[in-house]
């Protein structure tokens, strides 16, 4: 499942405009973390298993968790996560695609980090909701740095959480993206 997700972000950022490679980059290996804090119980997860591919000449991104792949410090929280507030099993990742909407390709290659604007769908545990997300992008040494931070309602994407642990959970859980990303021209398939 994993590489069939990889699969397809390449072959349809591939196939949208061959002759702009250079203007591709890709990972396999973002970073996202999110955290809740409540009164009882603050809780931190980590993936290093994103799949993201971002086209600087379209302003095109998307971005692909397998939501299994979330470390927590407890194993318990682990495993309720995935099994009673994602249903991991039912819906195995989250996506997001969309686009970047003040991007300046010229300044960024330039150097130095340029805020932007990110907007499209995120999707997590089957429901899709229409975003914008505020970030930061920036060219070092040949690799794309992707950074962004926002919330997001648990509701909003129809996780219930029990009546019982409902004060453990806070109403809104902070997301953090981080992305190194290289130029498509210079990743091979063997990755």
């Amino acid at each position: 499942m994993k590489n069939l997700t990889w699969w397809s972000l390449l072959i349809v950022m591939l196939c949208v405009a061959p002759d702009t490679w250079a203007q591709k980059y890709m990972t396999r290996t973002g970073t996202v973390t999110f955290y809740s804090t409540s009164i009882i119980e603050d809780i931190e997860a980590r993936t290093e298993q994103v799949s993201a591919v971002v086209d600087v000449q379209s302003s095109q991104l998307a971005f692909a968790i397998p939501i299994k792949s979330f470390q927590f410090k407890r194993t318990l929280m682990q495993e309720h996560f995935n099994e009673n507030y994602m249903e991991s099993e039912r819906f195995p990742k989250a996506t997001f695609s969309g686009r970047v909407v003040d991007l300046h390709p010229d300044a960024l290659f330039k150097g130095g980090s340029q805020r932007v604007n990110v907007e499209g769908d995120l999707t997590i545990h089957g429901v899709t909701k229409r975003i914008t997300v505020p970030g930061a992008l920036e060219m070092s040494r040949g690799t794309l740095l992707v950074h962004a931070y926002f919330n997001v309602a648990p509701a909003d994407y129809g996780i219930e959480v029990p009546l019982l642990v409902r004060e453990n959970i806070a109403k809104t859980v902070g997301i953090r993206v981080s992305l190194s990303c290289d130029p498509v021209s210079q990743l091979t398939l063997s990755k």
